[in-house]
C-alpha cells in the first residue's frame, strides 16, 4: 500500500512538473498557495539574497508562514537584517530552535562541529534539522517552499521545481535562476543584500563556519561545515535518521 501511494505521488508531481515546466517563479508560488493554503510554508535563512525570496512571496502569498531555524550561532548582522526585512515586508517569520540551548551543548559535548564529520552531523541534527521537523509538525505542512537554486551545489543542481522531500512536498520557485537573474530582480526591487556580504560574505551560515570568498572562489566555498557543503535542511532524511525520529516522537 505505502509503495503505491508513494508511486501515485511521484506521478502526481511529474504530471505538476510537466504543467508547469515554463512558469515564472511568481506562478509557481500563486499556484503552491491554491493548492495548499494554510498547508504552505516556507523557510529562511536570511542569508545574503534571502530577500528574493522573501519578496518574491510578500508579493504573492503574504500571509504564508515562514521558518527561520536559528541555531544560536548566526551572525549578529544576520538578526538585524532579518528584524529589518521582516518589517519593511510585513512577514510572518516563525523561529525555531534547538531544545537544548548552544551553551548547554557545549557544556556538554564541546564544539561539535569541530569534532569531525560525525560531530558536524550529530551538530546539524540537533540544531537544524530537529527543529525543522518540529516546525513543519508544529505548522501542519504538507507542503514547503525554499529558495535554493541549482547552482549553489551539486545535490541542489539534481533537484525538481517540485519535488518530494521526507513525506512533504518541496517546491523551490527560483531553483533555475542564477546569480545574475538575483541580482537584477534585487535591483528591480531595490532589494537589500545581507550586510556582510560587502565584507566577502557571500554564502552566510553560522558564524562558526562562515568565511569571505573571492569573486574567483565558489560562493559555497565560504561555508565550512562538513563535506556536503549543505546545512542538513534540504537533505531527505537518512533512513535511520528517519527512523529515530519518529521513535523518539520528534
Amino acid at each position: 500500500m505505502e509503495a503505491a501511494r508513494i508511486a501515485a505521488v511521484d506521478a502526481d508531481l511529474d504530471r505538476d512538473n510537466r504543467a508547469l515546466e515554463a512558469s515564472t517563479p511568481e506562478e509557481l508560488i500563486a499556484w503552491a498557495h491554491e493548492r495548499y493554503g494554510e498547508r504552505l510554508i516556507a523557510s529562511t535563512s536570511f542569508g545574503a539574497t534571502s530577500g528574493v525570496m522573501l519578496h518574491l512571496i510578500h508579493r504573492i502569498a503574504p500571509r504564508t508562514p515562514i521558518v527561520c531555524v536559528d541555531t544560536g550561532y548566526l551572525f549578529e548582522e544576520t538578526y538585524t537584517f532579518a528584524e529589518d526585512l521582516i518589517k519593511r515586508l510585513d512577514l510572518d517569520v516563525r523561529f525555531y530552535s534547538a531544545t537544548m540551548s548552544a551553551a548547554r551543548q557545549e557544556a556538554l559535548y564541546g564544539k561539535l562541529w569541530e569534532q569531525g564529520e560525525d560531530g558536524v552531523q550529530r551538530y546539524l541534527q540537533i540544531n537544524k534539522v530537529e527543529p525543522m521537523q518540529r516546525a513543519l509538525r508544529d505548522l501542519g505542512a504538507e507542503a514547503w517552499m525554499a529558495g535554493v537554486r541549482a547552482e549553489q551545489t551539486e545535490h541542489r543542481a539534481g533537484l525538481r521545481r517540485i519535488d518530494r522531500q521526507d513525506g512533504r512536498i518541496k517546491i523551490h520557485p527560483i531553483l533555475r535562476w542564477t546569480s545574475r537573474d538575483i541580482e537584477s530582480y534585487m535591483d528591480e526591487h531595490d532589494l537589500p543584500h545581507h550586510p556582510l556580504v560587502e565584507q566577502g560574505y557571500r554564502s552566510i551560515g553560522d558564524h562558526h563556519s562562515t568565511i569571505p570568498t573571492t569573486e574567483e572562489m565558489d560562493p559555497r566555498d565560504g561555508r565550512i561545515l562538513g563535506k556536503k557543503r549543505e546545512c542538513g535542511l534540504h537533505f531527505p532524511l537518512t533512513e535511520d535518521e528517519d527512523q529515530s525520529l519518529k521513535s523518539s516522537g520528534l
